[in-house]
């Protein structure tokens, strides 16, 4: 799944995506790795590469935004086409974790 978002880092304005890549090891778990890229270039945001929720991922970002001073635009959302509908569902209901004050 792939989520862009307009936003601005430093003050400078930029386009920011999200790649979330869940592997379901089981019926009962699963895992997810996530990447920010701000433009083309990949951010090493991540102190574990893979991690058991798509909350803490998204937890994950939101602090390492806070730190860096990256702000996203709610409202400029742009979820690819080409998806898993559950990881869509997972995804909007922990969204909130991105934009927490």
């Amino acid at each position: 799944m792939v989520v862009q978002y307009q936003g601005t880092q430093n003050g400078v304005p930029t386009t920011f995506t999200i790649r979330i890549i869940g592997n379901n090891l089981s019926k009962s778990s699963s895992n997810y790795q996530i990447d920010l890229l701000v433009g083309e270039k990949q951010l090493p945001v991540f102190i574990t590469l893979i991690h058991q929720s798509l909350s803490n991922c998204l937890k994950e970002i939101y602090l390492f935004r806070k730190h860096n001073h990256i702000h996203f635009d709610a409202t400029s959302e742009n979820v690819a086409p080409k998806l898993v509908p559950y990881d869509l569902v997972l995804y909007n209901y922990n969204k909130h974790a991105l934009f927490m004050a």
